[in-house]
């Protein structure tokens, strides 16, 4: 491995006073040649010159040129693409690659990334043989230790997300993890998560090799040369300015690390990306390791929050610092990455990581001796939820980013696949919409981004326990009209900026955020909203969904363009999807067609900009004469639930809220306790109510009209967890679960909302017509499950026979049945009601069997059978 070699620090021991340490350098030496060096780097600044004319136009230029910038560049060339251009502003890693740790691993806690650790790793095993360039890549595995209770349930829990996927992964006991790695003390150790063929990587050499499969392919790489502007032209193209002259592109793709920021700002963009100050440590050679036979596998300290893996016959130990102790490189916001700043370091600071060197020293005693021969102390780019941003941006026509790698290194083999296989067919290969660039806006501030950014560094090995909150910087600007009303009567989730209700407190009630991987304090509270919606009737904020106005000319024939099921009529609504190229779902809305030509869109909190990028791109490609709003931020949204939702409301407004004078589906305007609104008779708990979309300003005053006309019926508030329940005891299925990219609507079982038979040839039509004629191998299935104290959430693996036949898409505890259920996929030969399968939960197998769903009846199924049996008496 191509190593840094530090100065006056070469007897230093982990033993002594760590903070008398000189500081590291701040120009470290390389030991690379400098005739392999002009062989790897073609196009190396010489005297202030490029060595090959610059070329004037690309189809895809991509701007950096770390590992994930030449990776892309590497994945595009190979797929074929002609006239991929890369541009580096001094030379290749230079920024945060080149001082990285190189750490590899099929593990992410999530599902979607799981996908990209994997394709990094598997590419990483073939590119030397492929590209003739050494990479070291060492492959002795890695353990993640458990020395607490929470975390053997923590790797339990993981056991049970990940064996659905292709990665081994294995959970293993004290014998086997000293077997391992004998140089552990196992005084705490209760177990592992052992994932082989994880390790590491040289990034340079990595990076390097990526290169040189890029220009074998096609690709033009030229170093020395920074972007100085960026013009975007009308045509959708960009005119890109470097000092050696203007390349024309059709797309580019902002891979500038800890510079994406100022990219960014050149077109308007405040990308919410900072640098974090991350250091690591390099020792000499020790005795111990020397004499092992076999490389040691890369450990995780869980509770220790640092990373250990053999370096030679060294050792190298980086740690993730405390919020309090973590350092920013928040000046880089404010006034940019200093001039020259490419391959320097910043001073280390060992004080800082005292706590957790002597925690790593207690767990590998062997460090209390050792020698150290480097501090490495560099930049790293966060954001503010530590997942990348990766994909097209809104706002902005063929702009794209690969921004905001904390773990570029594993991110970047994956990463560049996805995005190249995104930008060759028009569509992204599978699900990442957390690293959707688009999930964050306007109310993404700087104090924000830094706040949540050392909250997320120190959040790198804290448990991770399903339903996830974290507080800092919380609330943004984006609080509804009646948060200051709620916020102390219950539990806030956040949701794309937003805060929302996730259940309320009443007296008695255990307060506060309880996480767990079993039921914990909200399972009461949300069983009891369940009861009040069933019963009586329930009022619940909704106003962070995504909320668009599309309207103009061609209004109607976009969206019959965009979505699969016909267009609602004026004052109606409907439930429509948009679909990919190759038929997967690509979103779910409710429209309603609010006006002649004028549709109103409700989408998710979560793909708010996601939906509306998709919108406007096809908007603009096809020419269609529409205008369209954004409305989110403007608009609140109350929903009122329950049998005697309709008593409540017609005591507030003088419009007829009967079932003959507001139907199903029906949208109208109406003024309520005086203020004007939009009324749409629906509800996502499937039971009788209606959504009313209000004027932010007005939306307390009309939530304490209801509160006051609904207090003889015993209206109260309730949250999205039980939302969620309810939705799922009725079969209602979710964008993002139950249907995504990763699948098309005949498996989730939307068929109802697909008009193969309307005249509009809408995106993904060609596709469905041909996976309805050969059939589908897999169909969303409605499971009951047989549990004690946990319940099924989703992405947990099913099981017959000892093996995986499936995977859970989201569950819950039906507090009206008294029963676990959840959505789960299965092969179409076991999709059929009554078969029996298991459901694994925390490790654990539990009895689950396929019903017929729901498992409740909605409101308007009800109302019906019940006019039916009166029509037949």
């Amino acid at each position: 491995m191509y190593r840094i070699i530090q100065k006056g620090i070469s007897n230093a021991k982990f033993r002594r006073d760590l903070t008398s340490f000189p500081a590291v350098c701040q120009h470290p030496l390389r030991t690379l040649s400098r005739t392999s060096q002009q062989s790897a780097e073609e196009g190396n600044k010489d005297g202030g010159f490029l060595r090959k004319r610059l070329k004037e136009t690309a189809d895809t230029l991509v701007i950096g040129g770390g590992c994930v910038g030449v990776s892309l560049a590497y994945h595009l060339a190979k797929a074929g693409q002609k006239d991929v251009v890369l541009l580096e502003k001094t030379e290749l890693t230079a920024g945060s690659t080149w001082h990285a740790a190189g750490l590899t691993t099929y593990y992410h806690p999530g599902i979607n990334l799981k996908k990209v650790h994997y394709d990094s790793i598997k590419l990483y095993e073939k590119l030397e043989e492929e590209t003739g360039q050494a990479v070291g890549f060492h492959q002795p595995g890695s353990i993640r230790i458990a020395s607490s209770a929470v975390r053997v349930d923590e790797i339990r829990y993981q056991m049970t997300r990940t064996h659905w996927h292709v990665t081994p992964q294995f959970m293993i006991g004290p014998e086997k993890i000293k077997e391992l790695f004998p140089l552990l003390n196992m005084d705490k150790v209760l177990a592992g998560l052992y994932t082989p063929g994880d390790g590491h990587i040289d990034p340079y050499s990595l990076t390097m090799a990526l290169a040189a499969g890029a220009r074998m392919y096609g690709a033009s790489i030229y170093n020395s040369s920074p972007v100085t502007g960026i013009t975007p032209l009308e045509n959708g193209k960009w005119d890109v300015e470097t000092p050696h002259g203007t390349i024309r592109a059709n797309r580019i793709v902002n891979a500038s690390g800890f510079w994406a920021r100022e990219l960014g700002e050149m077109i308007g963009f405040q990308h919410p990306t900072i640098p974090v100050h991350h250091q690591y440590v390099v020792t000499a050679t020790v005795p111990e390791v020397k004499a092992l036979k076999t490389e040691l596998p890369v450990i995780r300290d869980l509770e220790g929050s640092y990373y250990l893996r053999q370096e030679r016959d060294g050792l190298l130990f980086g740690p993730y610092e405390k919020e309090a102790k973590m350092v920013l490189q928040d000046s880089w916001v404010r006034d940019g990455v200093p001039p020259g700043f490419g391959k320097e370091l910043f001073e280390s600071d060992l004080d800082r990581i005292m706590d957790h060197v002597e925690m790593a020293m207690e767990m590998v005693p062997v460090l209390k001796d050792a020698d150290i021969i480097n501090v490495v102390a560099g930049p790293i780019t966060y954001t503010p939820d530590l997942s990348p941003m990766v994909g097209p941006h809104q706002g902005a026509r063929n702009y794209w980013t690969a921004i905001g790698f904390g773990y570029g290194v594993i991110h970047a083999g994956g990463i560049g696949k996805f995005l190249s296989d995104w930008i060759i067919t028009g569509e992204p290969p599978y699900d990442l919409i957390e690293c959707d660039p688009n999930r964050y806006g306007k109310w993404v501030t700087v104090p924000y981004l830094c706040d949540k950014a050392r909250e997320s560094y120190g959040f790198n090995n804290v448990v991770g326990y399903p339903k996830e909150e974290r507080f800092a910087g919380r609330p943004t600007e984006r609080v509804s009209g009646v948060y200051e009303l709620l916020k102390d009567q219950c539990s806030m989730g956040f949701h794309a900026g937003w805060e929302q209700p996730h259940y309320f407190y009443k007296p008695g009630d255990q307060k506060g955020y309880n996480p767990s991987f079993r039921r914990t304090n909200w399972f009461g509270p949300v069983g009891r909203e369940c009861k009040l919606v069933m019963e009586k009737v329930g009022v619940v904020d909704l106003s962070p969904f995504g909320k668009f106005v599309v309207k103009g000319k061609d209004s109607g024939k976009l969206l019959d363009y965009l979505f699969a099921n016909t267009m609602p009529k004026v004052g109606m609504t409907n439930i429509s999807h948009m679909l990919t190229p190759r038929g997967r779902v690509f979103a779910e809305v409710t429209i309603t067609q609010t006006a002649p030509g004028e549709f109103l869109l409700l989408t998710g909190s979560g793909s708010e900009r996601h939906d509306l990028r998709w919108i406007e791109q096809k908007a603009e490609d096809g020419g269609y004469d529409v205008e369209i709003s954004n409305i989110t931020d403007n608009v609140g949204v109350l929903g009122v639930a329950g049998p005697f939702a309709r008593n409540v409301l017609q005591k507030l407004t003088d419009a007829d809220m009967s079932d003959a004078g507001f139907k199903f589906l029906h949208c109208k305007k109406i003024n309520m306790a005086g203020v004007d609104l939009r009324a749409i008779r629906i509800s996502y708990t499937g039971e009788l109510g209606w959504e009313l979309y209000i004027d932010m300003p007005h939306m307390a005053t009309v939530y304490k009209a209801i509160m006051e006309a609904g207090r003889e019926d015993g209206i109260d508030n309730f949250g999205t967890y039980a939302m969620n329940s309810l939705r799922l005891e009725k079969g209602f299925r979710g964008w993002g679960a139950e249907m995504n990219c990763d699948t098309n609507p005949f498996e989730a079982g939307l068929d109802y909302f697909i008009k193969l038979n309307k005249p509009a040839d809408f995106i993904g039509k060609q596709a469905l017509q041909q996976i309805k004629a050969e059939g589908v191998k897999k169909k969303l299935s409605y499971l009951t499950v047989d549990t004690d104290d946990i319940d099924p959430e989703g992405n947990e693996t099913i099981w017959l026979n000892g093996k995986v036949v499936g995977n859970t898409t989201s569950g819950c505890f039906s507090y009206t049945a008294g029963q676990s259920l959840c959505f789960g996929y299965l092969p179409v030969a076991l999709a059929n009601v009554g078969q029996k399968v298991e459901v694994e939960l925390l490790n654990r197998k539990y009895p689950a069997m396929v019903i017929q769903e729901p498992l409740v009846l909605t409101e308007p199924t009800r109302t019906r059978l019940q006019k039916k049996s009166k029509s037949r008496v």
